[in-house]
């Protein structure tokens, strides 16, 4: 019997695990044709995924060179408790110093940082000339949740 039906997660429940969790995790190909994994804060706005990282970093290389990708959100720490949403997708690289602000500030207004009101900004408009927008475009969305199992495995 397949119970994947069961244990997925409703698209409300999607969207409240993606607002509460602080970081995602992104997988991309490196040029070895290796998953490269690493933690991100993110922020969904229009059913897509921002995050920013440095222009030159390995992720944004290997972005550059194959934009296909995976997210990961997940929790729980025994089997029955176990959540997560994984999306696969392509990504968009943008190094517009206002569409990486933006993204910035729509970030820090998740993390509870405040937004870019007009002195941070202006602080952030060096750093963010250094970065590059990486936006995730779902392809394929999956979600589980065991607590749905009610202990029957």
């Amino acid at each position: 019997m397949n119970r994947r039906h069961d244990i997925a997660l409703t698209p409300e429940e999607c969207r409240e695990m993606l607002a509460s969790s602080h970081t995602i995790i992104l997988s991309s190909i490196d040029g070895r044709g290796y998953p490269h994994s690493v933690p991100m804060w993110y922020a969904v706005r229009n059913d897509r995924f921002l995050m920013t990282t440095y222009a030159k970093s390995q992720k944004a290389l290997n972005l550059q060179r194959n934009p296909r990708c995976c997210l990961l959100v997940e929790t729980g720490t025994e089997y029955a408790e176990l959540r997560g949403v994984l999306v696969r997708g392509h990504a968009e690289l943008m190094t517009d110093v206002d569409a990486v602000l933006d993204a910035l500030g729509v970030i820090r207004v998740k993390h509870g940082l405040g937004g870019n009101a007009p002195e941070v900004a202006e602080a952030m408009r060096a750093h963010a000339a250094k970065r590059t927008l990486i936006t995730v475009v779902p392809e394929h969305v999956a979600s589980w949740d065991h607590r749905k199992l009610a202990g029957a495995y």
